[in-house]
């Protein structure tokens, strides 16, 4: 489980890397209180605050988002990479209630009284759920300290929705009024039982991880493809283009099924009295605003079907998608990636979004190509994938990435389209020609801006960075911080070449006989005051760049069918 530390990495994270693998290796359960000081010492962009005796609200909100709502009943957390193992150490798992979190995919089940599980598909989950576990421990254990000083009415006041006492618990936890609406926000209708839960016991978490070695990972990963290929046999011989996105706007824009809904939709939309939303779809309408339409209407889709009156649509959508060759392969008994095969020759010209082409798609007709489209992965997952993707499909035509960002130049909602990749797991530094350049999303991004020629670096993990590696690389003019282009690309560097990839060497790979198309939308600014890496969330307005992004993603496919069927 040792592993190298990235020279970019600084000493605190290194000791803190190698402490928890060190930890790790026992055969019974971790405290994580055992790490929350070497935790504290690195000085984390996520938790710069972790000393101090007033809690780190928003350090307190990015672990709450991604780990389990459960977690506050949680005494035990137990990581392993498939059901199949947590069953071999006695963990019926399979019986357990799912509990996903709200902004990190990984499929967690709850046994119902104080035990986790967690499916991990690299050591990247690893690095991702330990430092996660550890703030939400320090940061829960401070409002508990705060607490014990808090009359035991107030909470009751608060819930009650009386104003003052809110002002005076903010005031007693030593955080803003804005930070506690925040948690309330969070919350919800839970916010008075879970200030209570705070007041009535400190956290005392404990980790055990089942199995590290690699083999168990590519076994993970073998049954995840297992369960594509059962569903679709064919991805073994016909021409495949991978990407790797997200489980809905391909989907969205190959079929249309949102934009014959329409009316269905806005009808919805005017009964939800979402003030909001509906003066935004006004403004679109009267052309007060540049948005799309059609953007707009996917986003209304989603949340139309999360309602009890919109549920039937979802039948509907699954049907309407396999009539149009789109068929959705859940995972199952092994991490949570979803994936999604795409029959080209099925495409409808007449649904399919308008912005994909400027001409006749009929060609199309006569395609033997897939796409593979699945939800992008966490970090080292990422190349498990695809090197075994590669190993076991057709020819491949092109592999394509669009994920989350931060950014050190831009602001959220900008594309950064990069052609130089610093990967922190292998040490090599990437250098490609990328598929898109700006003019290729330009003309479907309304709010942001894209940048092109841009240099990124592939991070260990959210918590793992802090104000002296991002001067680093910002002073070396890496501007656009994500998780997955260095290892996607360190398979790519296999699929070509008759060796494993290079460890900390200049890799060029304008060599590829096969298209590479690399796009990141901004969803943080690290750098601004007050807005720590992966702390917001982009919400509609993220649906802007994510389908600029998309749309030029399907373009490129089709372009190149094209010019492979000869029309």
């Amino acid at each position: 489980m040792e592993r190298k530390v990235p020279s970019t990495a600084s000493e605190e994270i290194e000791l803190y890397l190698r402490t928890i693998y060190s930890l790790l290796r026992s055969t019974t359960e971790v405290q994580i209180r055992t790490l929350e000081e070497v935790h504290a010492a690195t000085s984390s962009l996520l938790h710069p605050h972790a000393r101090e005796i007033a809690p780190d609200v928003s350090a307190f909100i990015y672990t709450l988002l991604r780990l389990p709502e459960v977690i506050s009943d949680v005494r035990t957390v137990v990581l392993g990479q498939s059901t199949s193992m947590f069953a071999k150490r006695g963990y019926n798992v399979e019986n357990w209630e799912e509990t996903p979190a709200r902004a990190r995919r990984r499929r967690c089940l709850f046994n119902g009284q104080d035990t986790l599980a967690c499916i991990i598909a690299s050591r990247s989950d690893i690095e991702d759920v330990i430092p996660a576990l550890t703030a939400f421990q320090i940061e829960w254990n401070k409002m508990h300290l705060l607490l014990q000083k808090c009359p035991s009415e107030v909470i009751s006041q608060v819930t009650a929705g009386d104003n003052r006492a809110f002002s005076r618990l903010a005031r007693l936890l030593e955080i803003s009024v804005d930070d506690l609406g925040r948690l309330e926000t969070i919350w919800g209708a839970r916010f008075g039982s879970m200030l209570n839960q705070i007041a009535d016991h400190e956290v005392k978490l404990r980790v055990l991880l089942l199995d590290s070695s690699l083999s168990e990972y590519w076994r993970a990963t073998r049954a995840w493809l297992d369960n594509i290929e059962s569903a679709f046999p064919d991805l073994q011989e016909c021409p495949l283009y991978f990407v790797s996105s997200n489980p809905h706007s391909i989907p969205n824009l190959f079929t249309g099924f949102a934009l014959s809904k329409k009316e269905e939709l806005i009808q919805y939309l005017q009964d939800s009295e979402d003030g909001n939303l509906i003066a935004e779809w006004e403004a679109i309408r009267g052309s007060a605003v540049p948005s799309t339409e059609s953007n707009f209407l996917y986003y209304i889709l989603k949340k139309y079907q999360q309602s009890e009156r919109g549920r039937r649509l979802l039948e509907a959508q699954r049907q309407d998608e396999e009539a149009k060759g789109v068929i959705r392969i859940p995972s199952i008994h092994s991490f949570d990636v979803e994936a999604d095969i795409i029959q080209l020759s099925k495409v409808d010209p007449l649904t399919t979004d308008p912005r994909l082409s400027d001409g006749d798609l009929t060609f199309l007709k006569k395609s033997n190509a897939l796409i593979l489209n699945i939800d992008y992965p966490l970090g080292l997952a990422a190349y498990n994938i695809l090197a075994k993707v590669a190993e076991h499909s057709g020819p491949i035509l092109g592999v394509y990435f669009m994920g989350k960002a931060a950014t050190l130049n831009g602001v959220r909602g900008d594309v950064m389209i990069p052609n130089v990749v610093q990967d922190e797991h292998s040490q090599n530094t990437y250098i490609f020609q990328n598929a898109f350049s700006a003019q290729n999303v330009l003309p479907y991004l309304i709010y942001g801006t894209v940048l092109d020629n841009q240099k990124a670096v592939s991070v260990l993990g959210t918590f793992l960075q802090n104000a002296r590696i991002m001067d680093v690389m910002y002073r070396e003019g890496y501007t656009d911080i994500e998780m997955e282009a260095g290892p996607y690309l360190s398979a790519v560097y296999e699929m070509y070449r008759p060796k494993r990839h290079p460890v900390n060497e200049i890799v060029n790979l304008y060599g590829v006989p096969f298209d590479i198309g690399i796009l990141h939308y901004a969803s943080d600014t690290p750098l601004s005051k007050g807005k720590n890496l992966g702390a917001g969330a982009l919400s509609y307005f993220g649906m802007d760049s994510t389908y600029a992004c998309s749309v030029a993603i399907l373009r490129r496919i089709f372009e190149l069918e094209q010019k492979r069927l000869g029309n």
